[in-house]
C-alpha cells in the first residue's frame, strides 16, 4: 500500500494521502498483533498450517479493501471486498465499470493484489519473514501453486525465495518487453503483474483489446501467459538446465497438449466462420 501511495504521488492522481493512511492503519494493526503474540509457541503442524493460510487470506482480503474505501474509488465495503478477493485469488472479476477513471495509485494496488496472490501470500511471508521461526514446510504445502510442492532446496525459506526470484525476474522481463513494444511504463508493469499471476486485471476498459493494432504486445503477453501457467518448480529446473525433468513431467505434457489442441480447434472454427 505504501508503494501504491508512492505511485499515486508520482502520477499526482490526488489520492496519495488516502492510500498512505490505509497502509499505516494496516501496519499499526499488524505490529500490534505481532507484539501481542510474540510469546506464543511457534511450533506448527500441518493442520495449523492450513488454518494460518486460511486466516491469512481473510485478513489480507479485509485489509486490502482499505485503499478502495479510503479513496472512495469503491465506497461500498461489499464491492471493495469482492474486488480485493478477486485480486488476491487472481480471479480477475471486477465490479468497476470505468477502469480508466480510477486513480493510478489505486489501479497499481489493484494489480499488486493480483501479483501478490499469484505466487501466494504465505509463500511470500516465508520468503521474507524467516524471523517468524514457524514450520515453513506446512505453510508451503498448504499454499504453493501447482499440484505438488517440490522442494528446490533443503531449506524451505530458500525454496520460497528462489520461486519469488523467478517470479520477479519474469515480471521485470515482461515489463521491459511491453515497453519496447509500445506500452507506457505504467501500463506495462500493471499488465505484467496481471499476466504473471494469470489474473486478468487491466488498466484499460477494453483490456488487451486496446492494443489490437499492436500484435507484438499481444504475442508477448501470450508467451508470458504460457510461462505463468507452468509450474514454477519446472521453470526453475529449466533455468538450471534440468530439461529432462520438464519433459518427463505429466502435468506439463498435458498442459502443452491441451493448449495446442484448443489453439488448433479455435483456428479451425475461425477459419470456417470467415469462409462461410
Amino acid at each position: 500500500m505504501l508503494l501504491s501511495s508512492l505511485v499515486s504521488l508520482i502520477y499526482k492522481d490526488g489520492v496519495t494521502l488516502e492510500i498512505f493512511l490505509s497502509g499505516i492503519v494496516t501496519l499499526i494493526v499488524g505490529v500490534f498483533l505481532m507484539v501481542s503474540t510474540r510469546n506464543h509457541s511457534k511450533e506448527m503442524n500441518k493442520r495449523e498450517g492450513y488454518i494460518v493460510v486460511t486466516f491469512g487470506w481473510i485478513v489480507m482480503a479485509l485489509s486490502g479493501t482499505l485503499p478502495y474505501i479510503f479513496t472512495e474509488s469503491i465506497p461500498q465495503f461489499t464491492d471493495a471486498f469482492f474486488e480485493t478477493m478477486s485480486g488476491f485469488t487472481t480471479t480477475g472479476a471486477s465490479i468497476l465499470n470505468d477502469i480508466e477513471s480510477v486513480p493510478k495509485g489505486v489501479l497499481f494496488w489493484r494489480s499488486l493484489t493480483h501479483w501478490i496472490g499469484g505466487m501466494g501470500i504465505i509463500v511470500l511471508a516465508i520468503a521474507i519473514l524467516p524471523l517468524l521461526g514457524i514450520g515453513g514446510m506446512q505453510l508451503f504445502a498448504a499454499e504453493a501453486p501447482g499440484p505438488n510442492a517440490d522442494k528446490l532446496h533443503p531449506r524451505i525459506t530458500d525454496t520460497a525465495k528462489r520461486l519469488w526470484l523467478i517470479y520477479v525476474g519474469y515480471t521485470a522481463a515482461e515489463t521491459i518487453l511491453l515497453q519496447v513494444a509500445g506500452m507506457s511504463f505504467f501500463d506495462a508493469i500493471n499488465h505484467s503483474m496481471s499476466t504473471l499471476s494469470t489474473g486478468g486485471f487491466s488498466t484499460k476498459n477494453e483490456s488487451i483489446g486496446f492494443w489490437n493494432d499492436s500484435p507484438l504486445i499481444q504475442y508477448i503477453i501470450i508467451f508470458f501467459m504460457f510461462l505463468a501457467g507452468t509450474n514454477f518448480v519446472l521453470i526453475y529446473f529449466g533455468l538450471t538446465g534440468k530439461f529432462k525433468k520438464i519433459f518427463q513431467d505429466t502435468e506439463f505434457k498435458w498442459y502443452v497438449s491441451f493448449i495446442c489442441a484448443f489453439v488448433f480447434i479455435s483456428t479451425l472454427i475461425l477459419f470456417f466462420c470467415r469462409i462461410a
